[in-house]
């Protein structure tokens, strides 16, 4: 998607498929609108058609149209939006768009919005409206023999109703060049969560991270199951020992300061079919376990966009990436396994296979040299029995690394919710016979889960973000459609953003 922005004094009339004209509920009154526009929404208005609520779009077509046949009108309330409301109302305007068959889309943008009399800036502006339309041109891929072909919006002109600074100008550039890297980044991780098992394996999900590393010039590695045997990492191998598909360990890094120094470590679960193993899912909604690696398709995905932003900051992205499948040699409930940390594991449940893969990757982000860890994975169904799927479940050691973390949250829309840290939790995975044990039964499940993978954080600063109940969706909600929703790749692109204009509030030691 092509984003052109202009001021509208001065320039030709602007030639597109559809034109957005985003009006207040004082203006479907008939207020400050040109006199043939103000005529045409007042009738709608009187209708109960169109009153310019909130989020409220109505795609009107033109009898007599000077460059559009059709107008989508985009109705922003009592016209002072946020972040959160431009970025859904541009979603919703993308979508109808995307109905309409457009391939160039041309938006009025109000005088007042990203002045200094709006509620928001010219980049945040920017931002918001692009990431909103980008995420709301999305589509899943389709599989079948017979499909009618549309590439989707080509185009998108963005034009001011009055003339600009040349600072202004510039503000509004780079807040669409950021918000369209952080929405096509989460188109990345949904069209990776959305492809099924038997076409993205461990093998095939380590092929796409070295087709992203190679594409920025980033120094990657993927360790096959001979180098993870030499290196210990006694964790992943026995999750994705049952599986003809043998495990890997994917590892991308990105420096952006002249130091490698305050790496953050983004660690994603890659398990790209989760049967449960020996201890079976039921039936029931298995059939979706090709999401279990929404988790590496996010923190791939940031690494997408950091290649294009280029920001200050230095990440190292890990991925263990396996099947957990049933078979002779799978493992099994009983078994003692050691990880790579030294640490014995004593496993209760096959089922229980992400947080044994991410201590392993933890353990080695720490070699890496990582000085903070944040973990994203669709780890436990507990998590969607207490937040359902409207937020992610967040464990931390460091509450002021977590606050970071929300604030970027809100920047980005994406809810989540700190769960309880309690001792007692902690005692729970306390083993007879081992270091660890794997699950912990019922109870407070997805803290205890959380905490598992703690252990392997040994003290570094560390957040764990559990998207078992956010990564899916059954039906489109807000700016996310049906299916993977690249949930936390906004969120994390938002905090290494802030992390690289602030390098002081965010080091280390804070």
């Amino acid at each position: 998607m092509i984003f052109e922005w202009s001021s509208e004094a001065g320039t030709a009339p602007p030639q597109g498929d559809v034109r957005c004209l985003i009006i207040s509920e004082a203006q479907a009154q008939g207020e400050g609108l040109a006199a043939d526009w103000a005529a045409r929404v007042r009738l709608l208005s009187a209708a109960g058609l169109f009153s310019g609520k909130q989020g409220q779009v109505y795609v009107l077509p033109v009898m007599d149209p000077p460059e559009q046949p059709v107008v989508i009108l985009a109705g922003c309330g009592k016209g002072q939006m946020g972040m959160p409301e431009l970025r859904q109302l541009m979603a919703q305007t993308a979508r109808a768009a995307y109905r309409l068959k457009a391939a160039t889309l041309v938006v009025q943008i109000p005088a007042a919005l990203g002045g200094p009399a709006g509620a928001l800036m010219a980049e945040q502006a920017g931002q918001a409206i692009a990431e909103g339309l980008v995420l709301g041109s999305y589509r899943r891929r389709q599989y079948k023999l017979e499909q009618a072909f549309y590439a989707g919006l080509d185009t998108v002109q963005l034009r001011m109703e009055r003339k600009s600074e040349a600072a202004e100008e510039e503000a509004w550039r780079q807040g669409i060049k950021r918000g369209q890297a952080l929405g096509e980044a989460a188109n990345l991780a949904r069209d990776l969560t959305n492809r099924p098992g038997n076409l993205l394996t461990p093998s095939g999900l380590a092929v796409a991270a070295i087709e992203i590393a190679e594409r920025h010039g980033l120094p990657a590695e993927v360790l096959d199951e001979r180098e993870l045997e030499l290196k210990g990492m006694g964790g992943l191998l026995a999750v994705g020992h049952g599986s003809v598909n043998p495990p890997r360990m994917i590892v991308i890094r990105y420096q952006g300061t002249s130091q490698w120094e305050n790496a953050v470590a983004i660690v994603g679960k890659g398990i790209t079919f989760d049967t449960g193993g020996i201890s079976l899912k039921r039936a029931a909604g298995m059939e979706s376990m090709f999401s279990d690696m929404a988790g590496a398709a996010a923190v791939l995905a940031v690494m997408d966009a950091l290649g294009h932003l280029r920001p200050k900051v230095n990440v190292v992205m890990l991925i263990p990436a396996a099947e957990n499948m049933p078979a002779a040699n799978a493992f099994k409930p009983g078994d003692i396994i050691t990880s790579l940390s030294g640490r014995t594991i004593e496993i209760i449940n096959t089922d229980a296979e992400g947080r044994i893969i991410l201590g392993d990757a933890l353990t080695y982000a720490r070699q890496w040299g990582a000085q903070r860890i944040i973990d994203v994975a669709t780890l436990t169904g507990a998590v969607a029995s207490i937040l359902g799927d409207v937020a992610t479940g967040a464990v931390t050691n460091d509450q002021a690394f977590l606050e970071e973390i929300l604030v970027a949250s809100r920047l980005s829309g994406e809810q989540i919710w700190p769960l309880p840290v309690y001792p007692e939790f902690r005692e729970l995975l306390t083993s007879e016979v081992a270091d660890l044990r794997n699950a912990a039964g019922r109870y407070g499940a997805a803290s205890t889960a959380g905490l598992f993978i703690g252990e392997f954080a040994e003290g570094l600063p560390w957040v764990h973000l559990d998207i078992a109940g956010t990564a899916f969706l059954s039906a489109e909600r807000g700016v996310n459609p049906k299916g993977a929703t690249g949930v936390m790749v906004r969120t994390l692109l938002e905090y290494l953003l802030r992390a690289a204009a602030e390098p002081d509030n965010f080091s280390a030691e804070t």
